[in-house]
């Protein structure tokens, strides 16, 4: 990170908090939809663990569009920093 210039880290700051904010909502949604047992350990449903490992070994490109509209909306989280950073 030294050798970048003040703006790029800037950027790189506002990008991971991005991150940061987009991880978070992910674990409440995996949270949520986990069983929680009497250790405090979660359990991911086989359902969704199936439906996820599927989605893990899926391309983009091979996705369905539905699929790919909710990777497309993530991408609107860090797009305005990218776009104040290039105009």
């Amino acid at each position: 990170m030294d050798t970048l210039t003040k703006k790029q880290r800037e950027l790189f700051e506002a990008l991971a908090a991005a991150e940061h904010e987009r991880w978070s909502d992910w674990q409440r949604i995996l949270h949520s939809r986990c069983e929680v047992r009497e250790d405090g350990c979660l359990v991911i449903p086989a359902e969704l663990a199936t439906h996820w490992e599927q989605q893990i070994a899926t391309p983009y490109e091979d996705l369905s569009e539905e699929d790919k509209d909710k990777d497309r909306e993530q991408v609107w989280r860090y797009w305005p920093l990218i776009e104040e950073y290039i105009t």
